[in-house]
């Protein structure tokens, strides 16, 4: 009986000690790994933060720890101080950084989709660079919507400016990658130096933010004509707009 006893501290004793070994070699990999590095300090979600949370409730949600620099995210907030005045605009989870761009403005809310509003229809067209600002177009960008039809027994070719200022949502495939953000990479010439971005060639998905009966129009356009996009800034004018055809693209009308 004697023996068991002493064989079951003995085993007890080995598991641990194993444990504080394993564990010590964990940390000293976890120092080898970072030594060098410069460390940062980065706000990371501890407990899962659902969407609308306010940024000024989340100091128990959140935890500062220190990450090597390269690894610190983009947009990532330093406190929640940068944070404001807003909410969360999508799920957080732990582990996860803290990233300025997925909180937004109250109100401003739809599931999964930061900054666009919950009362927005998400509706995504195929287009070639030409037709869509030579592939320049980002998140966060808006745009006007041009709709094309070519003649018909009824009707002869038109084109019209539909949609003013439309948010632009995602941008993916720009030159012939997929890309959530689209950046704009410059290029090398021979000599070294930086010269113009490559033109994008391949198609562009494009995700558009619109009320519903815009959706339909957007659609309707894309399935039975032709959609261009142009860069449509706030302070852009909208007015002297008109269904443009043969009879009248030359400012004047004359026979078609």
């Amino acid at each position: 009986m004697k023996r068991r006893v002493s064989g079951l501290v003995i085993a007890l004793v080995l598991a641990s000690a194993g444990t504080f070994v394993l564990a010590n070699y964990v940390e000293s990999a976890k120092d080898r790994a970072v030594a060098g590095e410069k460390l940062v300090d980065a706000l990371v979600v501890s407990v899962p933060v659902a969407a609308g949370t306010a940024a000024a409730d989340l100091e128990a949600s959140v935890k500062t720890v220190q990450v090597p620099a390269k690894v610190r995210a983009d947009g990532a907030a330093d406190s929640l101080k940068d944070l404001e005045g807003l909410e969360a605009g999508v799920d957080l989870v732990p582990g996860e950084q803290v990233i300025t761009s997925r909180f937004v403005r109250p109100g401003s809310r739809t599931t999964g989709v930061p900054g666009v509003p919950e009362d927005k229809l998400l509706v995504t067209v195929s287009l070639d660079p030409e037709r869509a600002v030579g592939g320049q177009l980002k998140p966060g960008d808006t745009v006007g919507v041009l709709a094309s039809f070519d003649s018909s027994e009824q009707t002869s070719s038109s084109t019209n400016l539909i949609l003013h200022k439309v948010p632009v949502v995602a941008v993916q495939g720009a030159a012939g990658e997929v890309k959530s953000t689209n950046v704009k990479i410059a290029a090398s010439t021979d000599d070294g130096e930086e010269g113009a971005a490559p033109a994008p060639t391949a198609k562009l998905l494009i995700t558009l933010a619109l009320d519903a009966p815009s959706v339909e129009r957007v659609v309707f356009a894309a399935e039975h004509g032709f959609l261009w996009l142009s860069a449509e800034p706030a302070d852009a004018p909208e007015g002297g707009t008109k269904v443009v055809t043969k009879g009248n693209v030359y400012g004047k009308d004359v026979p078609a």
